[in-house]
């Protein structure tokens, strides 16, 4: 009897802890080795998103750290009245990990069938950010090894990209450059941790 509580209660310490692991903002954000040997269950997320769309994991994590350093509930800004007065109404709709609009997240939803997906989830999250790289890559011809370009795409829609809404805009050209050398960054990391990390596929969470 005394086994079995001690069990129980070290099963739900290890539950809780696991699940604060899940939902907190990892450390250091700009090495992916270090992201990923605190939150094991992402890089199984983003493992398993790159395998089904065929995007670098590289390319997956610099776009969601540039769209939400990683932050669940993360929000744009909101409107302001006279240019420094908020309102409650917020810039755009964007909400969580990949910061997808409401628009952009139903059509995901419906092109994939998933039905019980939610922004806030970094699995769901990591899935639609391949979903929509693969659709860039079918609508806009861009390869998905192309983080520059995906990004651009990704900020702007499809249509914006096609008609090049991009090329006016310096800080969004800046931000894409920023996001490309992040990519390049996480790939060269990763490069020298990912046999630890698939070592231990085995970990629950």
């Amino acid at each position: 009897m005394f086994l079995l509580r001690l069990f129980l209660i070290l099963f739900i310490l290890t539950s809780i802890a696991s699940l604060q692991s899940c939902v907190s903002t990892p450390s250091h954000a700009a090495n992916a080795c270090e992201v990923f040997s605190q939150k094991y269950f992402w890089f199984k997320a983003v493992k398993k998103s790159s395998k089904k769309w065929k995007v670098p994991i590289a390319t997956l994590m610099s776009v969601i750290n540039q769209e939400s350093a990683y932050k669940q509930y993360a929000k744009p800004p909101r409107k302001k009245l006279f240019g420094f007065i908020p309102l409650l109404t917020r810039e755009s709709s964007s909400l969580g990990y990949s910061q997808a609009t409401k628009g952009t997240w139903e059509q995901y939803k419906k092109e994939t069938g998933k039905r019980f997906v939610t922004r806030v989830s970094f699995r769901d999250s990591v899935d639609f950010v391949g979903w929509y790289i693969s659709t860039a890559h079918k609508e806009l011809g861009i390869s998905k090894k192309d983080t520059y370009s995906i990004y651009l795409s990704y900020h702007e829609g499809i249509n914006g990209y096609r008609k090049k809404t991009y090329k006016k805009k310096i800080q969004l050209l800046k931000t894409a450059s920023k996001v490309e050398k992040q990519a390049q960054t996480y790939n060269s990391q990763l490069s020298k941790c990912m046999s630890k990390l698939d070592r231990n596929k085995y970990i629950l969470f």
